[in-house]
């Protein structure tokens, strides 16, 4: 899921009443740069560790947050809604007789954390009752008291709610110009407030900001009624208002003219260039059914990437631990001890929760695990999986990756996909130079439908604009594509990945999992990739 709660917060601009529960509460704009004394978290945070231990816990954490959320909706020229919100509260999970236990707390005072660290305490005494195993955590060690912050250069919360109103308003009267029919564009900035403590002696304050800009421009054929639409190209990401305002670098051109954008965004060129290629769409030829040679481009890979490698490669869902949102994995455990061929040479795929401008860079995870860099899949070959403290035994680790969270202090945390990359290929090649060796193909941008079965194996991924490639060149855009995998069939027919000066991420700033669900924030990285002879379906269907 990447969309459920998307839908769910754009909702709000349908004139809703209530807000979804990972929100909060609302406040005034002002109040979204504010903060909590470091000194005060250390003070409940030290309130709920003794509380726990004098009730017998063995083992606790502490999570004190902050959670503030601000959307800005508007629609051709209308503002539809603007939300801003605060979660504030302690969460506490700990272990008693070798099992977990955990509760949470809306009120930041010592007596009510350490009332949770109690609760959590018995709860965790009385699932024991019913455990078969002990609880075994891999090794942590204390890292005191410590900080980080997303290296933002300007603050969304703190940029006045005028400018952002202005840009958003500016983007749809471009779009408009430009012969848009209807637009909508929205912002979506987080700033997750979050400190952790735990009996291992860690005392770790962050301060993490995000930020997403998509739009979706529509196009109709007044004649006919027929329309098509383009959503934004950007990508959600882990850095402030710096993404929208030209201040950070990286823009992209395709050989086709297509915009595509790295760390830097500009919402109003993507719009114009958005109306003209809806327009586009209207006339395009649709595509013939068939296998064809396809080059993804970043801005639609790091969704195949999120579906096809990332889930499967969580260990809770290769151990049928986790089947909520599409299911299990096909890979087991005997895969990675045998090297399982995922795909070809070309593919090395990593996790990597430190990159700069991604939606997952941390410093620590809600585990209190410093986040690391490390191997998935290397020349083809499956070597690792994604593994958190109570599993990193299982599969004979040593320690945890760090990929532990919860979307809000009030859940518990729990395994959760890392930022998970393709990387660039190690020879130079442009976009350009892989096109010219294609003879029979498409050329894709953007991610769009997708629908995956029950254990990551078989899939079908749509697009947003498509490119007829003819003796290497790219002759036409063309519609109604979608393509069919098998997961390991698809990446082994990878023959070629352009070098770093093509790479660019994108990501899912509401990836659901969980019962009771959650959302989290990841980035998928890669540069262009080709991949043969994938069959090609045509989406197109008569209504009578």
């Amino acid at each position: 899921m990447h969309r459920r709660d998307f839908l769910a917060a754009s909702g709000l601009a349908l004139g809703s009443g209530v807000l979804p529960t990972f929100l909060g509460r609302a406040i005034a704009a002002e109040e979204l740069v504010s903060t909590i004394d470091v000194a005060v978290k250390k003070r409940l945070a030290d309130a709920a560790l003794n509380a726990a231990r004098s009730a017998g816990a063995s083992y606790c954490d502490v999570r004190v947050g902050r959670y503030l959320r601000q959307f800005v909706i508007t629609r051709e020229k209308n503002v539809e809604n603007v939300v801003s919100t605060e979660s504030t509260g302690v969460g506490v999970r700990v272990i008693a007789d070798g099992a977990w236990g955990f509760s949470a707390s809306n009120e930041m005072t010592v007596d009510a954390v350490a009332n949770a660290a109690k609760l959590a305490t018995a709860i965790a005494k009385a699932n024991a009752k019913s455990q078969t195993a002990p609880v075994q955590l891999a090794p942590t060690p204390g890292v005191g008291e410590v900080s980080w912050r997303t290296p933002v250069k300007k603050n969304a919360m703190a940029v006045p709610l005028k400018e952002k109103v202005d840009l958003l308003l500016g983007v749809n009267a471009a779009a408009t110009d430009a012969g848009a029919s209807f637009v909508n564009s929205i912002l979506f900035l987080v700033n997750e407030q979050k400190y952790f403590a735990s009996s291992d002696g860690s005392y770790i304050d962050q301060d993490v900001h995000r930020i997403w800009a998509p739009l979706t421009v529509t196009a109709i054929d007044k004649a006919t009624g027929k329309f098509r639409t383009r959503e934004g190209l950007s990508a959600p990401m882990g850095m402030g208002f710096e993404y929208l305002d030209g201040a950070a670098s990286g823009k992209f051109v395709s050989p086709n003219g297509v915009v595509n954008y790295g760390l830097s965004y500009d919402m109003k060129e993507d719009a114009i260039a958005a109306a003209k290629q809806a327009q586009a769409k209207l006339k395009a030829p649709t595509v013939k059914p068939g296998k064809y040679d396809l080059v993804l481009d970043p801005s639609h890979t790091w969704l195949t990437i999120h579906e096809s490698v990332g889930h499967p490669l969580e260990l809770d869902r290769v151990l049928g631990y986790e089947a909520n949102y599409a299911g299990t994995s096909f890979v087991t455990l005997d895969k990675v001890k045998q090297r399982f061929q995922y795909g070809s040479p070309e593919v090395s795929i990593v996790a990597d929760k430190t990159q700069y401008g991604s939606l997952g860079a941390v410093g620590y995870d809600d585990e209190g695990v410093k986040t690391k860099k490390w191997d998935l899949i290397r020349d083809g070959k499956l070597v690792d999986l994604e593994a958190i403290r109570d599993q990193a035994h299982i599969i004979g680790k040593s320690a945890s990756d760090g990929c532990c969270y919860a979307d809000n202090w009030a859940n518990v945390q729990f395994q959760r996909m890392p930022n998970v990359s393709l990387e660039a290929g190690k020879k130079k090649q442009s976009v350009a130079d892989m096109i010219a060796g294609v003879e029979n193909g498409i050329y894709i941008i953007g991610d769009g439908s997708f629908s995956i079965d029950q254990q990551r194996y078989n899939a079908q991924f749509g697009g947003q604009l498509f490119y007829e490639i003819k003796n290497g060149k790219i002759t036409q855009q063309i519609e109604d594509v979608a393509y069919q995998i098998r997961t390991p069939e698809f990446w082994n027919a990878c023959v070629g990945v352009c070098d770093a000066s093509d790479y660019r991420m994108g990501g899912s700033f509401f990836d659901g999992k969980g019962q009771p669900s959650q959302v989290s924030t990841v980035s998928h990285g890669s540069s262009t990739a080709r991949f043969n002879g994938i069959n090609v379906i045509n989406t197109a269907r008569s209504l009578g």
